[in-house]
């Protein structure tokens, strides 16, 4: 028996609880009560231990498209209850779940509409302005988990984008032009200016409490979305230049005051469409 991943009607990948448990090969007999067990079960999740929550872990199916009650899981509840059953092929499926999970988790796969809306975000990631507020929020996010306090940060920030001041410097010898006085912004001008989109949008994600693979992977795609739209950087912290492109001021507002609207919500804990 196979195990089956549906898409919920929010782009949520899921399994229905009747394969998950027919791929297990448990009997059938037991499954009413190995279901109530699983969604009534503490798990380890990676926000933490808790059970099952309704609409974030799992959902009701339709009841009138099935005999028996039945219920729609995210991947990650049953890679958990996966491990915890007494299945003789669990490792078989737990580590083709914990595939599928990962790259749901890492960026790998994405919905349509954030592939969109990281292609907006590398448009607006041209503004100097979207940038230093990502970078603040960052900061921000960074001393929440340690303290109130900023020490290592720039060594911390550094390590994820991949590059430092001195790095920088030493590519900016290479080019044949001179470093002294440069922020890390005028060198990146200077050595690869879509960086910059990448930097801002890894900081933004970063802000936003992803992971550092998965800020990353976002911040490369848009890159690679800047570079080919041919990406222009406008300085308009203080005077707005005289011309910039015509951007999302919608997505500008929602990055410079890390306020999920219509675009950002895009990455909030999906809701499992019943």
């Amino acid at each position: 028996m196979e195990l089956q991943i549906l898409v919920s009607k929010k782009g949520t990948k899921v399994v229905t609880a009747s394969n998950l448990h027919l791929a297990l090969g448990l009997p059938n007999k037991h499954y009413t009560i190995n279901v109530k067990r699983w969604l009534n079960d503490v798990y380890e999740f990676r926000d933490g231990i808790r059970k099952p929550e309704l609409l974030k872990d799992y959902a009701r199916r339709n009841p009138r498209e099935n005999v028996m009650e039945d219920f729609y899981l995210s991947v990650e509840l049953a890679k958990l209850i996966t491990l915890n059953s007494k299945s003789k092929v669990k490792q078989k499926f737990a580590t083709w779940l914990l595939n599928l999970e990962d790259q749901v988790e890492n960026a790998e796969l994405l919905t349509t509409d954030q592939v969109l809306a990281v292609l907006e975000l590398a448009k607006v990631m041209g503004l100097v302005s979207c940038q230093t507020a990502c970078e603040h929020q960052h900061l921000e996010t960074y001393e929440e988990r340690n303290g109130g306090s900023a020490a290592n940060w720039w060594n911390f920030r550094s390590s994820i984008l991949g590059y430092s001041t001195e790095k920088l410097k030493e590519a900016m010898q290479k080019v044949g032009k001179k470093a002294d006085g440069k922020s890390q912004r005028q060198m990146l001008m200077q050595v690869d200016k879509y960086e910059m989109v990448r930097t801002a949008v890894i900081d933004l994600f970063m802000a936003l409490g992803k992971t550092e693979r998965y800020a990353k992977n976002l911040g490369n795609l848009a890159k690679a979305f800047a570079r080919e739209l041919n990406v222009e950087i406008f300085d308009d912290r203080d005077t707005p230049p005289a011309f910039i492109p015509r951007l999302n001021p919608e997505l500008v507002n929602e990055v410079k005051n890390l306020r999920k609207g219509r675009y950002l919500q895009l990455w909030e804990s999906q809701k499992m469409a019943s």
